[in-house]
């Protein structure tokens, strides 16, 4: 007996495997010129802190689009908000300095990661969606680490880097799972 899986989870397996090979590759573009300005909070840092998040509204609305078929993404939309708020919120942090930026970044991957999580727990039945768990719970755990470190003397963002790597890491796992999957179904 074949089994025929719903072409809608078809459909959105592969959308989502390939938006998440796009956002490995963007996180670890985005970690690696990071990097060359991490120490001061200049306007490249600005602009790469600005640009995180929004990259992420234009992958959620393409998660979102593709999602319609497999079920509501109301929390997906929601994470849109979520990011630009953070956009927004990041470029006026960016005049009062780094633990003001790290402030607004932990919130931002507080709510993000919240989101994610959740997001993948209810698309478990896609598969490929372990990594995505892990990732917002881990996520959450990193916003409330960069919100502590806020306070420390001579805050820097190299823990920016530090969030983006994993995350891209767990994109590239569930991005590999999810191909798994839609073979699979």
């Amino acid at each position: 007996m074949t089994t025929v899986a719903a072409p809608g989870i078809t459909t959105t397996a592969s959308t989502l495997r390939r938006l998440y090979f796009v956002r490995f590759a963007f996180a670890i573009l985005w970690a690696l010129v990071m990097f060359t300005t991490a120490e001061h909070l200049g306007p490249l840092a600005m602009t790469l802190l600005v640009l995180y998040p929004l990259f992420d509204v234009a992958a959620a609305v393409t998660d979102a689009r593709a999602s319609r078929a497999t079920g509501s993404p109301v929390l997906l939309y929601l994470n849109v908000v979520v990011s630009l708020i953070a956009a927004v919120g990041l470029a006026f942090a960016g005049v009062s300095g780094i633990p003001a930026v790290l402030r607004v970044w932990g919130a931002w991957a507080v709510l993000a990661g919240l989101i994610q999580l959740i997001v993948g727990v209810t698309r478990r039945r896609m598969g490929g969606q372990w990594p995505m768990i892990i990732s917002g719970g881990l996520s959450v755990l990193a916003g409330g680490s960069f919100i502590a470190t806020a306070s420390a003397d001579n805050p820097t963002l190299t823990n920016a880097i530090g969030y983006a790597i994993p995350g891209a890491i767990f994109f590239l796992i569930s991005a590999i799972r999810l191909g798994r999957a839609a073979k699979e179904n």
